[in-house]
């Protein structure tokens, strides 16, 4: 069979998997990394420009929930280990399976181009423009800094940065002693405002919210808590799914409002997870004091919603991501507000030889997720599963856009929202359905 030669960017956690099912399928491909390493948000200090995360991040999926299937983590991990083991999973996953001579390291792509006859024009950073068959994208949406829009009135006096750019207490400004509000109710606001309100480091610490969250525990009951409900029939209603684990997390763990923060107006379930072990108890000792939304900036002091006034000297927003994509002119592909409606959030209609890897916020991990798509992908490119129409691919993105509207909090965090368990039994159930549809040759040879 004449197999299409396949171009990928990027060599994070969604890139190292494709390639991997590309390799054992005999796919001709190149993958272009802009870093000198893999594992790109998962990398600590990486040198692609756009990766960053703290050095006291843990993922908070247990491992077994985040392992490839495919490749399963150490048992001698904990259950939810640091960035550094977890670096090291992805390089002996590229190892294991002789990756990395396919990657080309410290090249990023500069421009991708899709010309009249289809195929694609890509342009690396460094070296010659080349022509391939089709195009994944796998270069991550954790990078492109997002601000509160529109700004808040006023100005304010002391140092600024988003959660992007915090490595530590120290860096890239110093927190010790200082004052510190932090804006957002997400997983990295929760991990900073219990990091910096440790004992000798800030001063004092205030997180502001725009709106409540359930902030639920890695451990209840003394098990990890997504270890609980992994054996859940993906059958059961969402409705009936949504009141037990609200039962659970209310007994389990208690009101919002009891430890200061700001009642949820949404059921849970409906917007995307906070998990912290440690914030509820920093709460209740004083240690982080709880505000509402900022309302204007003053100079060193901050005014927010509910009246009072604070002196702060730092100011983290931790106010999410847009999704990017550098390498396209805006006109042939863009996200705005982060919407970009795709089949399986993988398959661009009207396109054929595009695909999208990882571009997904679940319940859950991602890596497993985009295990999957990898393989479906070379179920595509080899002809063993074809697509729907453009028309049936339309119809399911209206539906599943309307099902999210209606299930989740309006926020462009959850415009590429899916159920971990649920996402992966819907794909299964695509992949053999588009079995049946194969044609027996790649639609793309």
């Amino acid at each position: 069979m004449n197999l299409p030669k396949v171009c990928v960017i990027g060599a994070g956690s969604s890139g190292i998997t494709v390639i991997k099912s590309l390799k054992e399928n005999n796919i001709p491909f190149d993958c272009f990394e802009k870093g000198s390493d893999v594992g790109g948000n998962w990398r600590f200090k990486n040198d692609n420009g756009l990766s960053n995360i703290y050095k006291s991040l843990h993922i908070n999926t247990h491992r077994d929930r985040m392992e490839y299937r495919d490749y399963p983590m150490p048992k001698d991990y904990p259950d939810y280990p640091n960035h550094e083991p977890i670096q090291n999973y992805f390089q002996d996953y590229v190892n294991h399976f002789e990756l990395r001579k396919h990657i080309q390291f410290k090249n990023g792509i500069k421009k991708a181009e899709r010309l009249t006859d289809g195929k694609w024009k890509i342009t690396p950073e460094k070296g010659p423009a080349k022509i391939y068959d089709a195009l994944i994208v796998a270069n991550g949406h954790h990078w492109s800094e997002k601000w509160p829009d529109p700004a808040f009135p006023g100005k304010f006096s002391g140092k600024t940065i988003h959660s992007h750019s915090y490595v530590d207490p120290k860096t890239p400004v110093n927190c010790e002693d200082k004052n510190v509000v932090i804006l957002g109710m997400g997983n990295s606001a929760m991990d900073i405002a219990v990091e910096l309100s440790r004992p000798g480091v800030a001063k004092k610490v205030f997180l502001s919210s725009r709106r409540g969250a359930y902030v639920i525990p890695n451990y209840l009951f003394g098990k990890p808590l997504d270890k609980l409900t992994e054996h859940l029939p993906t059958w059961i209603p969402f409705p009936i799914q949504q009141t037990l684990a609200h039962l659970l997390i209310r007994y389990g763990v208690g009101k919002m409002e009891d430890f200061g923060l700001p009642k949820p107006d949404h059921k849970f379930g409906s917007a995307h997870p906070t998990i912290s072990q440690d914030l509820l108890v920093r709460l209740g000792r004083g240690d982080i004091k709880p505000k509402p939304v900022i309302k204007e900036l003053k100079g060193k002091k901050i005014l927010f919603a509910d009246g009072s006034e604070e002196d702060a000297d730092v100011l983290i927003y931790c106010t999410g991501y847009d999704i990017k994509f550098p390498f396209f002119e805006e006109s042939f592909l863009s996200a705005p507000n982060n919407h970009i409606p795709l089949y399986f959030k993988m398959f661009k209609p009207g396109i054929d030889n595009l695909m999208f890897v990882g571009l997904m916020q679940p319940l859950g991990a991602i890596m497993p997720l985009a295990e999957r798509q990898g393989k479906w992908i070379a179920k595509y490119l080899t002809g063993k599963y074809a697509l729907p129409s453009e028309e049936e691919m339309q119809k399911w993105i209206v539906n599943e856009e309307k099902a999210m509207k209606k299930r989740y909090v309006a926020s462009a965090r959850h415009t590429i929202q899916v159920d971990f368990d649920t996402f992966m039994a819907q794909m299964e159930k695509e992949m053999n359905a588009g079995g049946k549809r194969n044609q027996k040759s790649s639609v793309l040879a």
